[in-house]
């Protein structure tokens, strides 16, 4: 059995359909505000691996709120490390290009260092650094800029924009990898059997989207595959002001990803494949 923490969240959903033996546990059974009770789960149900799909997300209220973000997204994710050490299991958990500043054009490699913008990213770096400190077998994950058919996400906010609006500006200096969650939830399974496999590919990994692109051009994709005649003009960050910062070059190198056989996906079909499913609902 493979304990995964997020039940309703868009790569734990994606998790639950791809993977039988998962068990995926929301807030009434883990609440990662009480990285305790975390530990205390996984230590009472003693599962074949663990994959941490939950996260406080909120980036903007992060700001406001960032001693229950850490203990989210900091301790609960150490917690649940030093539980997977104790029982010999591995442990995958889902981080993000937050912790990085940024800066430049260059795709930011996992050793790259670190340098956070705001409190998300900072709660999220002292995640992973709790996960690596517990000694065990783990692989962190740093994704981007994920959309899927669940959830609040950027491409089912311009689906419906674009349905009600002619124009739309769009922030196009922000650039990075759309990644969609069904490939995230296929690459954290593959990263955990191969890590029982393996334990020596235990690590930071980074996974992303291809290929790279701006908000407003991922935007635009989401227009012409869905149909809609809106129209997509390009804004800088500045003219957008969020309570976060956002970092501007988003880029991920990926290429280490082939000691587990994965590559990047193409996110334009992601697009499509979540856009039939959307459609299919209504």
């Amino acid at each position: 059995m493979i304990l995964v923490f997020g039940k309703t969240g868009q790569v734990a959903t994606e998790i639950a359909r791809q993977a039988q033996d998962a068990q995926c546990v929301g807030r009434d059974r883990a609440d990662l505000a009480d990285p305790e009770a975390c530990r205390d789960l996984i230590l009472d149900m003693e599962p074949a691996g663990i994959i941490n799909a939950a996260a406080y997300t909120a980036v903007d209220r992060a700001e406001d709120d960032e001693e229950l973000a850490t203990r989210i997204n900091g301790d609960a994710p150490a917690a649940m490390a030093q539980a997977a050490a104790r029982l010999g299991i591995p442990l995958v958990h889902i981080s993000t290009d937050y912790v990085f500043d940024g800066s430049g054009t260059q795709p930011f490699a996992p050793g790259h260092a670190t340098a956070p913008l705001g409190a998300y990213g900072r709660s999220k770096l002292l995640g992973e650094q709790g996960v690596s400190a517990a000694g065990g077998t783990t692989a962190i994950l740093r994704t981007s800029w994920v959309f899927s058919a669940h959830g609040t996400n950027f491409l089912k906010t311009m689906r419906r924009l674009g349905g009600e609006r002619a124009e739309l500006n769009v922030v196009a200096d922000q650039i990075g990898g759309p990644t969609p969650a069904r490939d995230i939830a296929a690459a954290c399974l593959t990263m955990l059997h191969g890590l029982r496999a393996d334990p020596s590919k235990a690590g930071i990994y980074h996974f992303a989207g291809a290929p790279d692109s701006s908000w407003a051009d991922f935007a635009r994709e989401i227009m012409a595959q869905a149909g809609l005649d809106c129209t997509v003009h390009d804004i800088p960050t500045s003219a957008y002001p969020t309570p976060a910062r956002r970092p501007l070059n988003s880029r991920l190198d990926c290429t280490t990803l082939d000691r587990f056989g994965l590559t990047r996906p193409d996110w334009r079909a992601g697009v499509a494949h979540v856009l039939a499913e959307l459609g299919a609902q209504t």
